[in-house]
């Protein structure tokens, strides 16, 4: 059952003709991409608005850029194959921070750097990852509405079964305030920028250029490196007939390109700095020396991966196709075992319990005790403690607002409306209408739980043992209301099956 889209729209007001918008860059494309990546810089933007929560003064520092020396350091301290540690990040930003505010404590900077790297992480939120909403005008005119969901530094697992760092395109974009661009055009691009600048001996340009092209490589990477992670998934998701392998030659062709072109870059680089009597301009050299050696490395180990991803996709091919179907289903914890323990008594239910913990614990591996280990523990003097134990940080407490739109007032009276009888269902509309006449703002929240309703969850009901389920059905009649739009639902209440679930209930005990 398809849950059709109930979305409010304002009525026009009254002797107002609603102008269409001018057609060219409000509908273009393109619009939408620099909103997206302006979007991108917003939680950089918020660091230095939701510092004044922290517990202390710190308004001497400047977080957005604390926040951009962070997606560098991680950019180019991760690896193909691994991210980069995120203690190490902490203690390489800790100077950084440390330079804006000199008198401070080096705890305060560490802080400091931890918590400009949690936020670009987003630790507090479900997804670990921001969203923004913008507006776009589709073809025939029509404002709309999208959100746009994105993450700047995301946690990846490794190799080893530890937890790295890796940034995303969004934050490169970030990084060198670029747009959504091609990784390609955008590689070449920058080469042969810093091609022109080292030719004309501007190396302090051309530094930032080399910077460029070398975030470019890394993001061109990544790209690469998600397909092959999608294909050790499922290698149904990824299209390997024909966008694969493209991208795959059109990749090698660019790293044979870049090589050639990056060490005729490196050996006039050496020239300029070798001929330069500049001290400014041999340093400058020197480290474009070390950034191009740096993309040369990149190219190589990207030309490596490239050839290795068509035996990976037949090894991973093989794999998933023969491998054997799972064979047990997963465990409904309320429906399984807690609805039908409950009503038991407790010799009864016990029985149930102890099977179930006993096979789910899993088995316990005994400690192994070495001679060596158990002398040092034996010569070890003890170690003095404390009186009143180790000192405690303070916990940065912020209160958190209350943001529901709908009070419980509000929630008990929509469910007293939606409260039918089973052999009575009603149109949208009319509950809309009641709801209209006790509060404005109820019929908001009948409407989503009406939407709600187009999409029942049975089987979840069914095994919680619900008696009965609310439900809306669209019968193709348009909803003519002054605030919402969409199809008039039909509305009413299904009675379940109590019989079936006690006999269920029995079965499972």
């Amino acid at each position: 059952m398809t849950s059709p889209v109930t979305t409010p729209v304002e009525p026009p007001r009254p002797g107002s003709a609603l102008p269409r918008p001018a057609a060219g860059p409000a509908a273009d494309e393109g619009l939408a991409r620099r909103l997206r990546a302006l979007a991108c810089t917003a939680p950089l933007h918020d660091l230095d608005a939701r510092k004044a929560n922290l517990s202390g003064e710190f308004t001497v520092y400047g977080m957005a850029e604390v926040a951009l020396a962070a997606i560098d350091l991680v950019t180019l301290t991760m690896d193909f194959d691994t991210g980069a540690d995120h203690e190490q990040i902490v203690a390489r930003l800790t100077p950084r921070v440390a330079a804006q505010a000199p008198h401070r404590p080096t705890a305060e900077h560490e802080r400091v750097a931890r918590w400009v790297l949690e936020s670009l992480i987003n630790v507090g939120s479900v997804d670990r990852g921001f969203r923004a909403v913008y507006g776009t005008f589709t073809a025939d005119g029509v404002y709309v509405r999208r959100d746009y969901d994105f993450k700047l530094i995301e946690e990846v697992p490794g190799p080893g079964g530890g937890v790295y760092l890796r940034t995303t395109d969004e934050a490169v974009n970030v990084l060198v305030g670029a747009l959504d661009t091609d990784v390609t055009s955008a590689q070449i691009a920058a080469e042969v920028k810093l091609e022109v600048l080292i030719s004309r001996g501007r190396l302090a340009d051309a530094q930032l250029a080399a910077e460029q092209a070398r975030y470019r490589t890394v993001q061109y990477s990544e790209t690469l490196r998600r397909a092959l992670e999608a294909t050790r998934r499922n290698v149904r998701a990824v299209d390997w007939l024909n966008t694969v392998p493209d991208m795959i030659a059109e990749a090698l062709e660019h790293v044979a390109d870049r090589y050639r072109h990056e060490n005729a870059i490196l050996t006039n680089i050496r020239k300029a700095r070798d001929e330069s009597e500049d001290p400014g301009q041999k340093r400058r050299a020197a480290e474009l020396v070390d950034i191009v050696k740096d993309c040369i490395r990149r190219h190589t180990q990207l030309q490596s991966r490239l050839l290795e991803a068509g035996p990976l996709f037949r090894a991973e091919q093989d794999r998933q196709a023969f491998a054997a179907p799972a064979r047990t289903a997963g465990t409904d914890l309320y429906g399984q075992l807690l609805a039908p323990v409950l009503p038991l008594p407790v010799e009864q239910s016990i029985r149930v319990t102890d099977a179930f913990f006993a096979h789910g614990t899993g088995l316990r591996t005994p400690g192994s005790v070495r001679l060596g280990d158990l002398v040092d523990l034996l010569l070890t003097p003890p170690a003095e403690r404390e009186h009143l134990g180790a000192e405690m940080p303070e916990p940065d407490l912020i209160a958190t607002p209350d943001d529901s739109r709908f009070s419980e007032e509000q929630l008990a009276a929509a469910t007293e409306l939606l409260d039918l009888q089973p052999d009575a269902p009603r149109r949208l509309s009319g509950l809309l209408d009641d709801a209209r006449r006790r509060d404005p703002d109820l019929p908001y929240l009948v409407a989503l739980l009406a939407i709600h309703a187009a999409s029942p969850p049975v089987g979840t009901a069914y095994r919680q043992g619900e008696p009965r389920l609310l439900f809306a059905v669209d019968d193709g009649t348009e909803l003519d209301d002054p605030e919402f739009g969409g199809a008039d639902l039909i509305v009413g209440t299904a009675l379940l099956d109590a019989a079936g679930m006690a006999a269920d209930r029995l079965e499972s005990a």
